[in-house]
Protein backbone atom coordinates (compact mmCIF):
# COMPACT_ATOMS: atom_id res chain seq x y z
CA UNK A 1 0.00 0.00 0.00
CA UNK A 2 1.09 3.24 -0.53
CA UNK A 3 1.23 6.35 1.51
CA UNK A 4 -1.64 9.43 0.81
CA UNK A 5 0.79 12.26 1.91
CA UNK A 6 3.31 10.95 -0.55
CA UNK A 7 0.89 10.63 -3.63
CA UNK A 8 0.67 13.49 -6.19
CA UNK A 9 -0.64 14.03 -9.73
CA UNK A 10 2.05 12.83 -12.23
CA UNK A 11 3.07 9.68 -10.17
CA UNK A 12 3.83 6.83 -11.38
CA UNK A 13 2.02 4.13 -9.29
CA UNK A 14 0.90 -0.27 -9.75
CA UNK A 15 -2.77 -0.32 -9.72
CA UNK A 16 -4.45 -3.70 -8.29
CA UNK A 17 -7.77 -4.57 -9.63
CA UNK A 18 -8.94 -8.60 -9.55
CA UNK A 19 -5.61 -9.50 -9.43
CA UNK A 20 -4.29 -8.28 -11.86
CA UNK A 21 -1.23 -5.52 -11.58
CA UNK A 22 -1.08 -2.91 -13.83
CA UNK A 23 1.53 0.08 -13.96
CA UNK A 24 -0.57 3.86 -14.39
CA UNK A 25 -0.28 7.31 -13.50
CA UNK A 26 -1.80 9.45 -10.73
CA UNK A 27 -4.97 12.25 -12.82
CA UNK A 28 -6.04 13.12 -9.12
CA UNK A 29 -5.42 12.49 -5.84
CA UNK A 30 -8.79 12.69 -3.10
CA UNK A 31 -7.77 12.91 0.06
CA UNK A 32 -11.20 12.87 1.96
CA UNK A 33 -12.14 9.68 0.05
CA UNK A 34 -8.79 8.49 0.59
CA UNK A 35 -8.30 7.32 -3.62
CA UNK A 36 -6.45 8.03 -6.46
CA UNK A 37 -7.68 8.41 -10.27
CA UNK A 38 -5.02 6.55 -11.87
CA UNK A 39 -4.77 6.53 -15.83
CA UNK A 40 -3.31 3.13 -16.97
CA UNK A 41 -2.65 1.74 -20.55
CA UNK A 42 -3.38 5.16 -21.71
CA UNK A 43 -6.92 4.66 -21.55
CA UNK A 44 -8.43 3.43 -18.40
CA UNK A 45 -8.77 5.91 -15.88
CA UNK A 46 -10.14 4.49 -12.31
CA UNK A 47 -10.58 5.39 -9.14
CA UNK A 48 -8.45 3.42 -6.47
CA UNK A 49 -8.80 2.77 -2.70
CA UNK A 50 -5.43 2.98 -1.23
CA UNK A 51 -5.22 -0.50 -0.53
CA UNK A 52 -5.28 -1.48 -4.64
CA UNK A 53 -2.42 1.17 -4.72
CA UNK A 54 1.72 0.07 -4.38
CA UNK A 55 4.89 1.94 -5.12
CA UNK A 56 7.52 1.28 -7.28
CA UNK A 57 10.68 0.02 -6.13
CA UNK A 58 13.30 2.76 -7.17
CA UNK A 59 16.03 0.39 -8.97
CA UNK A 60 18.76 0.62 -11.56
CA UNK A 61 16.05 -0.72 -13.93
CA UNK A 62 13.75 1.56 -13.13
CA UNK A 63 16.14 4.65 -13.18
CA UNK A 64 17.17 3.45 -16.86
CA UNK A 65 13.36 3.48 -18.02
CA UNK A 66 13.71 7.18 -17.02
CA UNK A 67 16.77 7.50 -19.41
CA UNK A 68 19.02 8.23 -16.26
CA UNK A 69 22.32 6.35 -17.70
CA UNK A 70 25.11 5.11 -14.93
CA UNK A 71 27.70 7.08 -14.84
CA UNK A 72 30.78 4.83 -14.86
CA UNK A 73 33.14 6.99 -14.41
CA UNK A 74 31.94 8.96 -11.02
CA UNK A 75 30.69 5.46 -9.77
CA UNK A 76 32.74 2.71 -7.45
CA UNK A 77 35.68 3.31 -4.70
CA UNK A 78 33.70 4.38 -2.14
CA UNK A 79 31.59 6.86 -4.18
CA UNK A 80 28.50 4.41 -4.54
CA UNK A 81 26.60 4.13 -8.18
CA UNK A 82 26.18 7.64 -9.91
CA UNK A 83 22.59 7.92 -12.47
CA UNK A 84 22.61 10.83 -13.96
CA UNK A 85 19.71 12.53 -16.65
CA UNK A 86 20.65 15.99 -17.61
CA UNK A 87 21.97 18.43 -14.25
CA UNK A 88 19.72 16.04 -11.78
CA UNK A 89 21.89 12.93 -10.18
CA UNK A 90 20.77 10.17 -8.01
CA UNK A 91 23.53 8.19 -6.42
CA UNK A 92 23.12 5.23 -4.49
CA UNK A 93 25.94 4.31 -1.52
CA UNK A 94 26.10 0.99 -0.05
CA UNK A 95 23.70 -0.84 2.53
CA UNK A 96 25.17 0.53 6.28
CA UNK A 97 26.50 4.29 4.65
CA UNK A 98 24.92 6.98 5.70
CA UNK A 99 23.22 8.76 3.17
CA UNK A 100 22.36 5.99 1.94
CA UNK A 101 21.40 7.99 -1.40
CA UNK A 102 21.59 11.41 -2.55
CA UNK A 103 19.77 13.26 -5.05
CA UNK A 104 21.56 16.51 -7.03
CA UNK A 105 20.41 19.14 -8.70
CA UNK A 106 22.64 22.39 -10.10
CA UNK A 107 23.58 23.76 -6.45
CA UNK A 108 21.02 21.79 -4.25
CA UNK A 109 22.00 18.18 -3.12
CA UNK A 110 19.32 15.77 -0.53
CA UNK A 111 21.21 13.22 1.57
CA UNK A 112 17.96 10.21 2.03
CA UNK A 113 18.63 7.95 5.19
CA UNK A 114 16.14 5.63 3.54
CA UNK A 115 15.69 4.33 0.31
CA UNK A 116 12.70 5.82 -2.00
CA UNK A 117 10.06 4.97 -3.97
CA UNK A 118 9.67 5.98 -7.16
CA UNK A 119 6.57 7.90 -6.71
CA UNK A 120 8.79 9.66 -4.19
CA UNK A 121 11.73 10.43 -6.38
CA UNK A 122 9.23 12.13 -8.73
CA UNK A 123 7.98 14.22 -6.41
CA UNK A 124 11.44 15.12 -5.15
CA UNK A 125 12.71 15.85 -8.90
CA UNK A 126 9.28 18.32 -8.98
CA UNK A 127 10.54 20.27 -6.07
CA UNK A 128 14.11 20.91 -7.07
CA UNK A 129 13.61 21.09 -10.69
CA UNK A 130 10.04 22.54 -11.19
CA UNK A 131 9.82 19.69 -13.96
CA UNK A 132 7.86 16.15 -13.17
CA UNK A 133 10.07 12.86 -14.01
CA UNK A 134 8.61 10.88 -16.75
Amino acid sequence: MISLHHLKSGDTVITQYEGVEKVGKVLQVDHEEKKALVLTEEVNEFWYDLENLFPIHLNEQTLLGLQFHKDEAASGNGKGTLYVRGPFSVRFYGEGHQPLLALHYRDETRDLKENITLNELQNHYLEMTNFHLE
